[in-house]
């Protein structure tokens, strides 16, 4: 704890500035940790927190890798879920996490897009309203971030992505590719990782009764109900009515809930059935929906920590309490939040599109793409990446069906924790016993995946 608060800001520009569009960043006196602003857009203000790996080797040969993790929503918090409940250094009570990411590459967490977490935009309007927007500021943060610093240069980039961050990274990549080939920013991609993303909406909704009835937690009578609605959001997609298959899978959501006693869907084995308030949405239903959704959420990912306590109210204390007063640059009019709404509301026409074309053309250009999925999910269940994997265009997509998977172990046991196989540029993963948030539910496993992602110099000879 005492190391946590100990720190020396060395402030870039004035806190006062940060409403004028100039940048400001501050770091740890040892110098492992920095973080800042970045001005994405006149009054668009991005918030980024890099940690810097203890076990950083400086090898020419093998250069040590920097990830960049994008939480999903759209509108959570990576700052906060990504870093301080999934893969940080430290966890919600700011004890040291044992299986933190940080052993094998850099860490860099952002609050993406602008208006989620501790960044902000001054005014609504200037709220990102589809991916590629979203990606276009990341970029622009990536420039900034990067430009300044040499070193990071050096260092190949990972982007990882947790559930509707899987969109934000594909399109984030082609992003950058173009900005690197333009000249504009000087860095290299070294991968993108998909993790349990909602790449496909239409073939997660259409996995959901299929997976459910073959649980037993739907009967025939509930499945045809569910599947017709699923068909219905199908349509919608294809007529290109976002906005309204976003309403529909609130509703598909909401029905899928009372059918089956309040099924976890973030994972289907999980035995709270605690059911929220969904009787009262009305008019607000899909913002009614997402924070439910975050609430529990947040819920699960406290319950699977190994240490106690953490209420969503005290999670939220903790940002705008003890984490603001450490970094010392947040605007007193800047109030954190796990789940922002607005963001969510602005991004709903893009919600339900499909990304599916942008990860065929990352393996066209070569790109290592990475995707593992929780056994255990729903929402973004491992049913629905195969069946969007199998719309790839790819020209190695028969190769790679054709491959046979390779178990994986932790330690010294046999029992099989996973599974996985890869032709040239296109790798998966199936995660044993995780549901939605793999790196929380299965850490051995996850942290030994990502050394072989990054082929990160620190453990990749253990």
């Amino acid at each position: 704890m005492e190391n946590f608060l100990l720190f020396s800001l060395s402030i870039l520009l004035l806190n006062s500035l940060l409403h004028g569009g100039l940048a400001i960043a501050a770091k740890t006196k040892d110098g492992l940790e920095e973080w800042g602003y970045a001005p994405v857009r006149p009054k668009a203000q991005m918030f980024w927190w890099l940690y810097k790996s203890p076990n950083r080797v400086e090898n020419p040969s093998k250069p040590w890798p920097i990830i960049l993790w994008l939480q999903g929503g759209p509108g959570a918090s990576g700052v906060e879920l990504g870093n301080f409940k999934e893969v940080g250094p430290l966890d919600s009570n700011l004890k040291p996490r044992n299986s933190t990411w940080l052993q094998v590459a850099d860490l860099l967490f952002v609050d993406n897009p602008v208006g989620t977490g501790f960044s902000f935009v001054e005014d609504t309007n200037l709220l990102v309203k589809n991916d590629e927007e979203a990606a276009a500021d990341l970029t622009r943060l990536l420039q900034n971030i990067f430009t300044r610093n040499k070193n990071l240069q050096k260092s190949p980039l990972y982007i990882v992505a947790e559930s509707y961050g899987g969109k934000f990274a594909v399109t984030l990549a082609l992003s950058a590719l173009k900005a690197i080939e333009a000249g504009t920013l000087k860095l290299k991609v070294g991968g993108v990782a998909l993790g349990d993303s909602w790449i496909s909406p239409e073939d997660f909704v259409l996995s959901w009764g299929p997976l459910l009835k073959d649980m037993s937690l739907l009967d025939k009578k509930d499945f045809e109900i569910v599947d017709s609605m699923a068909q219905k959001i199908k349509q919608q997609i294809r007529d290109g009515l976002y906005i309204n298959a976003t309403y529909s899978w609130t509703e598909l959501e909401e029905v899928i809930q009372q059918r089956s006693n309040y099924v976890d869907f973030y994972n289907f084995l999980s035995k709270d059935t605690e059911s929220g308030s969904s009787s009262s949405v009305t008019a607000s239903r899909v913002q009614l929906s997402k924070k439910i959704a975050l609430q529990k959420y947040s819920k699960y990912l406290i319950s699977q920590r190994s240490t106690p306590g953490g209420s969503d109210d005290e999670q939220r204390d903790l940002m705008n309490d003890i984490i603001r007063k450490k970094l010392k640059i947040i605007p007193d009019d800047i109030k954190f939040d796990q789940q922002s709404d607005y963001v969510f509301q602005a991004m709903q026409g893009d919600f339900m599109k499909a990304r599916i074309k942008e990860v065929d053309e990352l393996l066209a250009k070569g790109v290592n793409v990475t995707i593992y999925n929780g056994q255990l999910d729903l929402i973004c269940a491992t049913k629905g990446t195969e069946a969007w994997i199998e719309k790839l265009k790819w020209e190695g997509l028969q190769n790679f069906q054709s491959k046979d998977r390779i178990p994986l172990f932790c330690g010294k046991e046999r029992v099989a924790r996973g599974f996985t196989k890869s032709y040239k540029n296109l790798h998966f993963y199936w995660i044993l016993g995780a549901g939605h948030f793999v790196p929380v539910d299965e850490p051995c496993i996850t942290l030994k995946m990502m050394t072989a992602i990054t082929q990160s110099p620190a453990l990749l000879s253990n």
